[in-house]
């Protein structure tokens, strides 16, 4: 059976100030020409349609017009929701949907029942994983503790116990929405951290033979078997690395994966850019992107005069401009924003329990803040998922 992954659409959203929504629609239709070139028997999405939990209507028509175009070519598609979804809101209609082979998997309560796609070789059963929030979903799945790795070891105990009862040689593919440990991150990808810990290990889907993975935007090969595509458009300047792409993944009678990568289409490439603006605007080798996005660093000891307006002289697509003199990191002048670039919200915050009264926090208080930023965080999803 022929699989072609693919996750984090994030429709409706932008690149900075660049309307996306054109670019979204030239990948789903590269999308459509793919699986009709390279006879795809089975599409997976996992996650992250929308970029937010009500999106605009633009999105919705493309994600209406994308389900009603690969309905049309008679591909079966299954698609779980992502923490950027609304699980409710796009799983309304989904038994009716269903029909037209458009599988939409977004309860929890589910994960344990698969869809069943055959081949010549027999039964393949998808499993829809769908992001599981730990605060809302503890209950479901009985776990003491609310963490990313319980909850998602407690739904792959029943994908698990459903294969056992399956035929004799059926192959499993999952789909999943989470952060696995090993994947690399990028900044346009939302935190979900919890307790302090947002990763889970691959061996919680160990049993299965192929696990398409959401939610991290660069395209990564964690395993053999479990694999990320990646978002098919860049959302941050952090992947201006990144090769935007699917995977096509062929599942023989046996279970075994060979998977190869099938290139999407990117509006524009992106460069990031960091150096004094003279420098910027009379190196010779960024000639090179000067029909890029740019994201531009000036290192200028003094800000510039009009920085923007020179730049885009040069680069008219600069998006970002940002300033970084050239100091040391404790030298007066020094930006608050530098001094807190990676740095988390819980060691910003025990730094300033520290700074105020002369002594970081202990064990039991590091938990207490811990709590808090979980509290909060969990309490966002809750309103957006109810809004």
């Amino acid at each position: 059976m022929r699989l072609l992954h693919t996750s984090d659409w994030h429709l409706g959203r932008a690149f900075h100030r660049v309307n996306m929504l054109g670019a979204q629609a030239g990948f789903i239709g590269h999308l459509v020409e793919t699986v009709r070139e390279h006879a795809v028997d089975a599409v997976v999405v996992s996650g992250d349609v929308y970029d937010r939990s009500v999106p605009p209507l633009a999105a919705v028509e493309l994600f209406d017009d994308a389900l009603h175009r690969l309905a049309d070519l008679g591909v079966p598609t299954v698609m779980i929701s992502g923490n950027h979804d609304s699980a409710r809101r796009l799983g309304v209609g989904a038994g009716l949907i269903d029909r037209a082979g458009i599988h939409l998997r977004t309860d929890p309560a589910g994960c344990g029942t698969p869809v069943l796609l055959a081949d010549a070789h027999g039964d393949v059963a998808f499993y829809g994983l769908p992001y599981l929030e730990p605060a809302l979903v503890r209950t479901e799945f009985g776990v003491e503790k609310a963490g990313h790795e319980p909850v998602l070891a407690a739904a792959m105990d029943r994908v698990r116990a459903d294969l056992a009862t399956r035929a004799p040689g059926t192959r499993s593919v999952v789909l999943a929405h989470a952060f696995v440990t090993g994947g690399e991150q990028s900044d346009s990808e939302r935190d979900i951290t919890v307790g302090g810990v947002a990763a889970v290990p691959a061996g919680v889907f160990d049993g299965v033979d192929y696990v398409a993975l959401g939610h991290l935007h660069g395209c990564q090969t964690l395993t053999g078997r479990v694999r990320y595509s990646g978002s098919p458009l860049p959302y941050s300047f952090s992947e201006h690395r990144h090769r935007k792409s699917m995977w096509l993944v062929d599942l023989d009678a046996e279970g075994s994966v060979t998977a190869e990568r099938v290139d999407c289409p990117v509006p524009r490439a992106l460069a990031r850019l960091r150096g004094t603006l003279a420098d910027l605007l009379a190196d010779p080798e960024l000639t090179a992107h000067e029909d890029a996005w740019v994201e531009a660093t000036l290192t200028d000891p003094v800000r510039p005069d009009e920085p923007m307006a020179r730049l885009t002289e040069r680069f008219p697509h600069t998006l970002s401009l940002l300033f970084d003199p050239e100091r040391a990191p404790d030298e007066p002048g020094v930006s608050y924003a530098r001094r807190l670039a990676d740095r988390t919200d819980q060691q910003i915050a025990e730094d300033f329990v520290a700074h105020v009264r002369g002594a970081g926090p202990d064990g039991r208080e590091q938990g207490v803040l811990r709590d808090a930023f979980d509290a909060v965080r969990a309490d966002e999803t809750v309103r957006e998922v109810a809004r």
